[in-house]
């Protein structure tokens, strides 16, 4: 039996996409635009820019937006009205979210951005954020079971997930804006306040010994934290996973310092160093409410779900890491061989069916010619860190290790070289050698090819017990003017010894 056809993986890259799109998110602190270029399921943005703008500063005495956060809000939107259309945006959605909801004003100032834009805002309620945030972390997981917490400047959005389905949803004003105004400074008034919201969500319970998953601007900066508190090996937010224990005890520190010692905790800007520690407190509070097992957080939230439901179904439907490394191959690859040929090619050396691992070994695959550009000599390790860091959904930790090992070895890297040591850990020795093997066997392709591609179709492998043959064309077998001579030389049989090897079996030309 041979692996799954590449052709049960790939996207369809022919369906049409929307073009270039923008999604203006008005939230309570800042005001964001992000332009995504979206021929594919979830793109990357090729602009991204905020303001803060702290609308729901003061919003609890006055019931209305911040005045000084309303003329920077439409300054910056009109501004961002004008770059999108210089852009070539082709469409355009506008999204309000907590305090232009519930302020007293939040009408006027909807008409104002109405004008400025020609396209109605849309305000959404707590549930629809909560549900937008979640199909945007669902982007990368469709397994997802647990509940996704959106935590902003004027409120925290809950919505429960059941791999891949919704269930229950809910919404608080526990945004680390409103929590640090209301408690005045004391971070015991935030725990308590914290603590009295959240028992008005009963069902929050039933989390527990599942999943939390953590999205918004807040989360992501909290992540950072812990990610430098921990030393941990990849600085990749999305996908950082913490159990219970360790994410209570980094929150509560967090929590407890107060924002005067936030000054010295690096990479958070100055605003964010004074509502960190509650939104630390919220966080710590839904830990302690919810019990969950383990902590994830996303690097996708709101914005992204309302750009999945601005992109047509049969894109939405592509798995996100092969549909974002078949466009990064189109875009970054010359005449070579494609991801495709080489999947079937190496297919009879691995085993059969349709799993988490060789769904990676595609994606190695499609990626494989990534750093041809590249100074031979950092071709390896500029690889290694380019895949490591991917701005791809449906991407775990171990996974971008995994697709990284596989590609480093392919250009000449060892897994023993001390660039590959930080993030070893990821991984298990078996598992270390799976992504050898890959990387071998992608070696061995691009340099049995030339990394031409059609040459590979006319050579193919047997497999017999602990022996590989990889069978050749003769002269005169249809394998073109020079037949299996385009193959044979004393670097591909090397290669293919180690690549042998390195799977327990030994190796020839037939």
């Amino acid at each position: 039996m041979t692996s799954e056809k590449a052709a049960a993986w790939l996207p369809d890259m022919t369906a049409p996409g929307p073009g270039r799109v923008g999604v203006v998110d008005i939230g309570s602190n800042t005001v964001r635009l992000v332009v995504y270029d979206a021929p594919t399921r979830l793109p990357i943005p090729i602009f991204n820019e905020k303001a803060e703008c702290g609308l729901v500063r003061g919003m609890a005495e006055s019931g209305r937006l911040y005045p000084d956060g309303v003329s920077e809000a439409l300054r910056s939107l009109r501004r961002f009205n004008l770059l999108s259309r210089s852009m070539g945006v082709e469409r355009l959605a506008l999204v309000a979210t907590a305090a232009v909801r519930e302020a007293d004003d939040g009408p006027d100032f909807v008409a104002q951005v109405d004008e400025i834009f020609g396209v109605p805002v849309r305000v959404v309620s707590g549930h629809e954020e909560a549900r937008l945030s979640a199909i945007g972390a669902l982007s990368g997981n469709q397994e997802a079971d647990g509940l996704l917490a959106d935590l902003g400047g004027g409120s925290c959005d809950f919505q429960e997930m059941s791999l891949g389905g919704f269930g229950h949803s809910g919404t608080l004003p526990l945004g680390h804006l409103r929590v640090m105004e209301a408690a005045d400074g004391s971070m015991k008034a935030a725990r308590k306040l914290v603590a009295s919201n959240l028992k008005e969500v009963p069902w929050l319970s039933e989390i527990e010994g599942r999943t939390l998953y953590l999205a918004g601007g807040s989360c992501r900066a909290l992540a950072r934290v812990f990610i430098e508190q921990l030393n941990y090996p990849l600085h990749v937010i999305d996908g950082f996973t913490l159990r219970r224990g360790e994410a209570r005890r980094l929150s509560s520190v967090l929590a407890g310092i107060g924002p005067e010692s936030m000054s010295h905790v690096r990479g958070i800007s100055s605003n964010r160093q004074r509502t960190l520690p509650y939104a630390a407190t919220v966080i710590d509070g839904l830990l302690k409410m919810c019990e969950p097992k383990t902590v994830t957080f996303s690097g996708f939230g709101m914005r992204e779900g309302q750009l999945l439901e601005m992109i047509p179904p049969a894109i939405r439907g592509q798995d996100p890491l092969l549909a974002g490394a078949a466009r990064m191959a189109e875009r970054t690859g010359r005449f070579a061989i494609t991801g495709e040929e080489v999947y079937d090619w190496m297919a009879p050396l691995f085993p059969s069916g349709r799993d988490a691992v060789s769904r990676i070994r595609m994606a190695a695959c499609m990626l494989s010619d990534i750093g041809w550009s590249e100074h031979p000599d950092y071709r390896a390790e500029h690889a290694f860190l380019r895949i490591l860091r991917l701005p791809f959904a449906g991407l775990t930790h171990h996974d971008r290790v995994l697709l990284a090992v596989a590609v480093f070895v392919r250009y000449k890297g060892d897994a023993k070289n001390p660039v590959v040591s930080p993030v070893r850990s990821l991984l298990s020795d078996q598992e270390i050698e799976i992504a050898g093997s890959v990387g071998l066997a992608l070696r061995l392709a691009h340099n049995l090819s030339g990394s031409a591609p059609g040459l590979l179709k006319s050579t193919r492998f047997e497999v017999d017990g602990d022996k590989i043959a990889l069978v050749l064309p003769d002269n005169n077998d249809g394998g073109g003017d020079d037949g299996r001579d385009i193959f044979v030389s004393e670097a591909v049989e090397r290669r293919l010894r180690q690549m042998a090897k390195s799977l327990g079996k030994s190796a020839h030309f037939a």
